[in-house]
């Protein structure tokens, strides 16, 4: 191995892995995790939810189709570190304007490659996501295993306040066409005003808590004004604001060291419908009396099969989180809509007369998968009623 390209990854418990640098040079350390996602490298690099964390890719080739400019979640990369078995140098693709090393070189974000991700996969399905550090500049695999073993994890953190806006802003981006683009919500539809049936566009408040574009964007497509808030914001601030409906955002973190959301959520339940996704839902669950918990490994890629109870149909779903809602503690607070049918987690809950639903999973995926899509619909019912 040529010791000038050489990266150690050492794990909290004691395994090694020696491979190759890419990207930035350096050190990083955070919780180590492994999302199963075939595509969508982009997406997962500039996830706000990824804050604290070193993603491994259990996919062999990433990076085949390169980088854009469009296709990014947030307005920086946030994940801490990058793993992937092999990075490819020439990717081929017509909106590919950068390559995935050089991507993270410019972004200062420390990559390792040439190891065995799918061994890596498996030692953190039997023994959990634990904390890790990748070094290009430091030789002694013992001396990282003791900084990975020392730090404190995820538990307790609160991490929504570091991806968060620092100011309101209205979104004014829709999805993206073949030809066209993301095309920009006009003045005229985005006057502040309220309608009433034909033309409606509907006023969401959406807290971000870590909010990926691809929300808002759904959201603007199906012709809602949304103004994106900063996780602090106080309830009656948004109530002053006189929305037809808010919106709880995806983010990074233990969903319970978030008490101001909490309290600022079960301040606002009843008052105007409501929907949250991943984060959001963890948050809308406990303003609700539930209890969250950790998982093991945590659920991360586009291949996790949901039942939706009401229909008994399965949706093959995107996501990403590490924690979880104890269904136990749900079932008295609320309907359970959704179940995980590898785990028998919870995967969504509703209240028709308190006027909120919520979900695990990200139906906004992008690139896919798109069948929970429908939930942004829902969402708009709700408001018109």
């Amino acid at each position: 191995m040529d010791k000038r390209n050489k990266a150690i990854l050492a794990l909290a418990d004691g395994t090694v892995f020696e491979g190759l640098s890419f990207g930035a040079s350096g050190e990083v350390a955070g919780e180590i995790v492994f999302n199963t996602s075939l595509t969508g490298y982009q997406e997962i690099l500039t996830d706000p939810s990824y804050r604290g964390q070193i993603v491994n890719m259990t996919y062999t080739q990433i990076g085949n189709y390169g980088l854009n400019v469009e296709d990014v979640e947030s307005w920086r990369p946030w994940v801490e570190g990058f793993i992937a078995r092999e990075p490819c140098p020439e990717p081929s693709n017509w909106r590919s304007i950068d390559s995935i090393d050089s991507y993270l070189k410019r972004h200062s974000i420390v990559g390792i490659h040439g190891i065995d991700t799918r061994a890596l996969t498996i030692h953190i399905r039997d023994n959990g996501a634990m904390e890790g550090v990748i070094s290009t500049i430091e030789p002694d695999a013992s001396v990282l295993v003791s900084k990975a073993a020392a730090r404190p994890g995820l538990l307790g953190q609160d991490l929504a306040k570091e991806v968060t806006c620092s100011e309101p802003y209205i979104w004014m981006e829709n999805l993206w066409k073949l030809e066209e683009g993301h095309t920009l919500v006009s003045k005229d539809d985005c006057c502040g005003k309220k309608h009433q049936d034909n033309g409606k566009r509907f006023s969401v408040v959406a807290y971000d808590f870590g909010i990926k574009r691809n929300i808002s964007r759904c959201l603007t497509s199906l012709g809602c004004e949304v103004t994106v808030v900063p996780a602090d914001t106080p309830a009656e601030t948004v109530l002053k604001m006189d929305p037809d409906g808010i919106f709880l955002s995806n983010g990074p973190g233990d969903p319970a060291a978030v008490n101001y959301a909490i309290e600022n959520v079960r301040a606002l339940i009843g008052k105007k419908p409501i929907f949250g996704i991943c984060l959001g839902h963890q948050i809308l669950s406990l303003a609700i009396g539930a209890k969250s918990f950790k998982l093991k490994f945590g659920h991360r890629g586009g291949n996790q099969p949901v039942m939706d109870n009401s229909t008994g149909k399965v949706e093959i779903t995107s996501q990403n989180h590490g924690f979880a809602i104890d269904m136990d503690s749900v079932k008295d607070q609320a309907v359970l809509t959704h179940v995980n049918l590898n785990d028998n987690t919870v995967e969504g809950i509703a209240d028709p007369e308190r006027k909120f639903f919520s979900v695990q999973y990200h139906p906004e995926a992008s690139p896919g998968p798109h069948d929970a899509a429908y939930l942004f619909e829902r969402f708009v019912a709700m408001m018109r009623k």
